[in-house]
């Protein structure tokens, strides 16, 4: 099984940045492709950013593209999602997972990030 912890939310104001982080541990974490997600109250889990094992391939969703940016760092067993130019509608949850192809099996517990007007 994989462990998943996220850290690096925080309240903010809107034209601040954030970097969220992901520790991993159990299986072996460079043969995953990992992902950011996000939840907002009373809305749907929400996609945001892929990474492929070897960080070589990225995609984002249309409303953080530009402005987020997904990394990671195998040797340290770390993913991270750079967040520029927040908003307050990124107000939520965020979340990691990690898993291949067939889709995402380990989740993290989530860190709250608010964004203030």
């Amino acid at each position: 099984q994989v462990q998943l912890v996220e850290s690096g939310g925080g309240s903010v104001q809107a034209g601040a940045s954030l970097r969220l982080s992901c520790a991993v541990s159990g299986r072996t974490f460079s043969s995953h492709v990992m992902a950011w997600f996000r939840q907002a109250p009373g809305r749907e889990r929400e996609f945001l950013a892929r990474i492929s094992w070897s960080g070589g391939s990225t995609h984002y969703a249309d409303s953080v593209k530009g402005r987020f940016t997904i990394s990671r760092d195998n040797p340290n067993n770390t993913v991270y999602l750079q967040m520029n130019s927040l908003k307050p509608e990124d107000t939520a949850v965020y979340y990691c997972a990690a898993g291949d192809s067939g889709g995402y099996y380990d989740w993290g517990q989530g860190t709250q990030v608010t964004v203030s007007s």
